[in-house]
């Protein structure tokens, strides 16, 4: 197969192209470059470009996979400057507006046809409803739209799982949310980008959501700690007192990573039997603790990080509770 990445030198884009070239398919991607080094021959473009896609005009692709994060203009020139036999692009399960059933037919955000920031994060799930419907707009059914939840293993620099395996595996009291039955997902990357390079050699079309199945965080917390053997002693604040102390939720600085207070659509039990149905297919929590400390310990466990709490703040917050 043909295939080309849109996307493929950082994290999601690699692990789909690397996937592909070790099952024997013809791969190209097509990126900045900045992000790092492909695994496949890069063809260098920049997507802000209108006419950026040119060096790809004229080839025509079995398969393409598109990973573009926030911009409607990308996905929208892509489908309609490509020539490819099947299109897989990579949504995210923040299209969803409301909570009703978890599946795909529930309630999604109105479109917004523009490109997004880092400082517009609030249109990301509106955006990606727009791309969606770009996507569709030239496939129809045999579109491939992935609703991805949150992605997580090698390559993950955003902290919002890596931070409990690293956490977890040294010692002290460490900081938890008294929310054990808080119902946790995740995905690891690479058994998304499996799925999704296999998604594309059997054509599926129709659109899935692509998370794990549910874990309480409890339970999560207590398997990673498991896992990786670190001496840390798990301490549950209550989420009042954490929310009153200014911790923040889910991700960013001075934050508990996974966390979702108040019932947040993020914490839904959405539907991925579908998925699954698919050939989607989950390693442990155990394997993703591992690989996820691996990397972290690669990265370095002392680094700055984008989410969770320094030893300075844990202090703080059991000092205050």
């Amino acid at each position: 197969m043909r295939l080309l990445v849109l996307g493929g030198t950082a994290f999601l884009g690699r692990a789909i192209a690397a996937a592909a070239v070790r099952r024997g398919h013809d791969v190209t991607c097509a990126a900045r470059g900045s992000s790092g080094d492909a695994p496949a021959p890069l063809i260098k473009l920049d997507r802000d470009d209108p006419d950026g896609l040119a060096p790809l005009r004229g080839e025509r692709f079995d398969a393409v996979v598109d990973v573009a994060k926030i911009s409607y203009p990308h996905v929208r020139r892509a489908v309609d400057e490509i020539e490819a036999g099947h299109w897989t692009f990579v949504s995210s399960i923040s299209a969803y507006e409301q909570f009703r059933t978890g599946g795909v037919d529930d309630p999604v955000f109105d479109p917004v046809y523009e490109q997004g920031t880092a400082q517009t994060m609030d249109s990301y799930g509106a955006i990606k409803v727009a791309s969606e419907n770009a996507v569709r707009d030239v496939y129809g059914e045999n579109a491939f739209i992935v609703r991805a939840g949150l992605i997580t293993g090698r390559g993950d620099v955003s902290d919002r799982f890596g931070y409990w395996p690293a956490r977890l595996s040294g010692d002290g009291q460490a900081v938890v949310p008294d929310a054990p039955d808080q119902a946790t997902h995740h995905v690891d990357v690479e058994d998304l980008a499996a799925w999704v390079v296999g998604g594309a050699e059997r054509r599926v079309g129709g659109t899935f959501n692509a998370s794990g199945l549910p874990v309480p965080l409890g339970e999560l917390l207590a398997r990673i700690k498991a896992a990786v053997g670190g001496d840390a002693e798990i301490v549950p604040v209550g989420e009042q007192q954490l929310i009153d102390l200014e911790v923040g939720w889910w991700s960013g600085p001075r934050s508990l990573p996974l966390w979702i207070p108040n019932g947040h659509i993020i914490g839904a039990n959405w539907d991925v039997r579908p998925a699954i149905d698919a050939g989607l297919k989950f390693r442990s929590v155990e394997e993703a603790a591992l690989s996820a400390l691996e990397h972290e310990r690669e990265l370095g466990l002392a680094r700055p990080r984008k989410a969770g709490l320094t030893r300075g703040e844990e202090a703080h917050i059991l000092g205050a509770v």
